[in-house]
C-alpha cells in the first residue's frame, strides 16, 4: 500500500516529511561542500591523506594530496548537486558514501568512521526517497 502525504489541508511547508526533506537536503548539500573545501584548507584534520587507501592513491595521477584534492572537488560538486538537483545529488552522495566506507575498511583502523558513514548513507537514501516524493523547488507560503 502506498501512502501519500496529505497536502490538501496544510501548506507543504508544514508537512513534517517535507521539513525532513529540507533538513536532509541542506545537510547533505552544505556539509559535503565544507568537507570538500577542507581538503584544501586542512582545518578539520591536518592530514586527510591518512584516510586514503593505497590502491586509490595508485589510481590517481600524482601524489596522495592531489588525490585528496580531486576528492574535495567531487565532494563540492556532489553538495551543489544535492542543493540544486536533489533527485540526482542525493543518490550521488549515497554512492560516494558507499565508496568512502569501502575505502575506510580497506585502510583499516577506521571502522568507527565507516559505521558512522553507513548511518549517513542510510540518511542519504532517505533523502533520495523524499526528493522523489516532494517538489524540489524552493518552498513557498500558501494561504
Amino acid at each position: 500500500m502506498t501512502v501519500h502525504p496529505d497536502r490538501t489541508h496544510a501548506p507543504v511547508t508544514t508537512d513534517p516529511g517535507y521539513q525532513a526533506f529540507w533538513a536532509l537536503r541542506l545537510g547533505f548539500g552544505l556539509l559535503p561542500i565544507l568537507f570538500g573545501l577542507d581538503k584544501f584548507a586542512n582545518i578539520l584534520t591536518d592530514d586527510w591523506t591518512r584516510y586514503l587507501a593505497p590502491f586509490v592513491d595508485d589510481l590517481v595521477p600524482g601524489d596522495a594530496q592531489t588525490a585528496m584534492g580531486i576528492v574535495g572537488v567531487i565532494e563540492i560538486v556532489a553538495g551543489i548537486a544535492v542543493l540544486v538537483f536533489p533527485r540526482l545529488g542525493a543518490p550521488l552522495v549515497a554512492a560516494w558514501l558507499g565508496g568512502i566506507i569501502v575505502n575506510l575498511l580497506i585502510v583499516g583502523g577506521y571502522g568507527d568512521i565507516a559505521l558512522r558513514d553507513f548511518g549517513l548513507l542510510a540518511a542519504a537514501l532517505v533523502l533520495t526517497r523524499l526528493a522523489w516524493a516532494y517538489p524540489t523547488g524552493l518552498p513557498t507560503r500558501s494561504s
